[in-house]
């Protein structure tokens, strides 16, 4: 066997599944979850529809890169979207089976074994992939802590000059995954010098880049345009229709950037044996070719959003994050404790922030924080937060 795979960590579910063991719920309550980022609104009907057209799609093999029609309707959505030149389709654009599954193959394909103690970067909390694609392929991660005092920022002074001299990969999440941190412009800025410097390449987590509440969050590919790097050298997005179209199990997203990165993925993944089914093919350019269901979307998570940052401020330091459907929330007491009596005496599961981060530089920057998934419908997901403000309330 791998012998890396003794090096990866129980996934974040696992933890809280024996947190909670030790903690039946209470009986007379309806389990409400709030723990995991799972979109629960309707799937739209007009992608149901166009998945089953597909069908007759699957009496052919798919191709790696994925149609013409798939890739043309990804490139025309990102130009509109970032207001970027459109991606060249066969050279700047790869549709993949959701962003995990390409986060993931990402890093095997990126790293270099051959070169001395390979450095994959991630930043910490994060999404525990990051670290199992930087395992699995060899290398060891280094965690830079986003922390509220810095407003959550990527701090890149954080790791020392012999750490990003061997640095291949920097994974990046914006808006971020548990803060909802938009990364600005001046930041990118840095993080292309640093990659220009050392050479590592930079991927751009951006599966919740169309769930905001006020203007649309800044892009990977949208920044290096503004930044006079039309090539976007050493850059590869990734995103997903999961959370912008509520279509989880289709499985469906793109990789678009650096065309001679890109290449070398195409390669990997040909052999990796990752095309796309052809009618989710046929339903996902429907749903990038359409907006009027991501405003809609949108709509129900600020009004969720709302409502639960006005009865959890009162008793918890609520505040609206930037984007994205996670409230990254402080706990009065020890984020594990928390989460296990709420679970106990309301049956409401949240995330401890320790279980989505590592020590790194002497803390663990997610304990004494709980991430709220607030992914279900609009009175159940009220009715969780009621739930949380009363315990909360309590303590």
């Amino acid at each position: 066997m791998n012998p890396d795979l003794d090096r990866l960590q129980p996934y974040p579910f696992q933890k809280l599944a024996a947190l909670f063991r030790a903690a039946p719920p209470h009986s007379a309550l309806r389990a409400i979850s709030l723990s995991i980022g799972e979109p629960k609104h309707a799937t739209p009907q007009f992608i149901k529809n166009a998945l089953a057209g597909g069908l007759g799609g699957l009496a052919n093999y798919p191709t790696t890169a994925g149609s013409d029609a798939l890739r043309g309707a990804i490139a025309e959505w990102l130009a509109r979207r970032y207001g970027i030149p459109v991606p060249d389709v066969l050279s700047q654009v790869l549709p993949v089976n959701g962003s995990r599954e390409a986060l993931f193959a990402f890093a095997q394909a990126v790293v270099d074994r051959s070169r001395p103690a390979p450095v994959v970067v991630c930043p910490n909390p994060f999404y525990q992939i990051y670290e199992g694609a930087a395992l699995l392929a060899g290398a060891t991660p280094h965690f830079l802590n986003t922390l509220p005092e810095d407003n959550y920022a990527l701090n890149f002074d954080q790791l020392p000059e012999t750490v990003w001299q061997r640095a291949q990969l920097v994974y990046v999440c914006s808006p971020g995954n548990p803060t909802g941190r938009v990364i600005p412009l001046s930041e990118w800025q840095t993080l292309f010098e640093l990659s220009d410097r050392y050479g590592f390449i930079i991927a751009a987590d951006e599966c919740y880049s169309e769930i905001y509440f006020d203007a649309p969050p800044l892009g990977a590919l949208q920044a290096a345009q503004q930044l006079g790097r039309g090539d976007y050298r050493n850059l590869v997005v990734f995103s997903s229709l999961s959370k912008r179209s509520n279509v989880p199990g289709m499985r469906s997203g793109f990789v678009a950037g650096d065309a001679a990165v890109l290449a070398k993925f195409a390669l990997y993944r040909t052999y990796h044996g990752c095309a796309m089914n052809p009618a989710i093919q046929t339903a996902s350019i429907a749903a990038w070719s359409d907006e009027a269901h991501v405003a809609d979307n949108r709509r129900l998570y600020a009004e969720k959003f709302a409502a639960a940052v006005a009865t959890l401020q009162p008793v918890l330091p609520a505040t609206m994050p930037d984007a994205g459907f996670y409230l990254w929330l402080r706990t009065p007491i020890a984020d594990t404790a928390f989460a296990q009596r709420l679970h106990r005496d309301y049956n409401v599961a949240v995330l401890p922030g320790s279980f989505l981060a590592r020590p790194a530089q002497g803390v663990n920057p997610g304990e004494n924080f709980v991430r709220l998934a607030l992914v279900a419908e609009v009175a159940e997901t009220l009715e969780a937060v009621r739930r949380i403000a009363e315990f909360a309330q309590q303590l």
